[in-house]
């Protein structure tokens, strides 16, 4: 009949399906690539190392500059006899150079006590210059203080205890032994303080 359609089912072969591609191919699984940032080294480690450094040189100078000047300042002997006109006595303040001694060490441990805040500045900014000039030019100033405070009182220790035969100074350690003994170790306590200051500007030199 004229009205009637009929439906042709044609069915595909497993060969004709292999053989057409699909039109739109699955995305791909992009593969996400995280970058590795590796971290740039910290400047001014060793900055910060020499700083602290600093400050525990300070706090030793400190105890030595102080010690120095305690046990200056109550050296003093009085000897067992005397006579109707005189007392045999000796103490700091009658020789000049250990009242320079004491003064000058005390100056110098009440600076490097003030000079700490200084240094844990540098502590917590390494890289800032200025701090540490001024600690150069400040120890390089104390180096010499306390050098030459030291220095004049190891002269006087030294006739104290030898004497100057030319001079006819005669050396009072023999009768005064305990008096000397003080006075020499205050000496040695000095010089230690100078070899701590000397250190410190050698250790801001080269933090610059």
């Amino acid at each position: 009949m004229e009205g009637d359609s009929t439906a042709i089912n044609i069915t595909e072969t497993p060969k004709e399906r292999k053989g057409k591609a699909p039109l739109l191919a699955p995305p791909r699984a992009s593969s996400t690539i995280k970058p590795v940032v590796q971290k740039a080294p910290a400047k001014g480690g060793y900055k910060r190392g020499l700083a602290i450094f600093d400050v525990i040189l300070r706090i030793a100078g400190i105890a030595t500059a102080l010690g120095a000047a305690i046990a200056m300042a109550s050296t003093e002997q009085t000897l067992p006899f005397f006579t109707q006109f005189f007392q045999f006595k000796a103490q700091f303040d009658d020789i000049p150079s250990f009242t320079f001694f004491v003064i000058a060490n005390s100056i110098t441990a009440a600076y490097l006590a003030l000079t700490i805040p200084i240094s844990i500045v540098c502590i917590v900014r390494p890289h800032l210059v200025a701090p540490r000039v001024v600690l150069i030019f400040l120890d390089s100033v104390m180096v010499a203080l306390t050098t030459a405070a030291a220095g004049g009182a190891a002269s006087i220790v030294y006739l104290a205890h030898n004497g100057n035969s030319d001079a006819n100074w005669p050396a009072i350690c023999q009768q005064f032994n305990d008096f000397c003994q003080e006075v020499s170790g205050a000496v040695v306590a000095s010089f230690l303080t100078v070899v701590v200051l000397m250190f410190l500007v050698v250790l801001s030199a080269f933090a610059l």
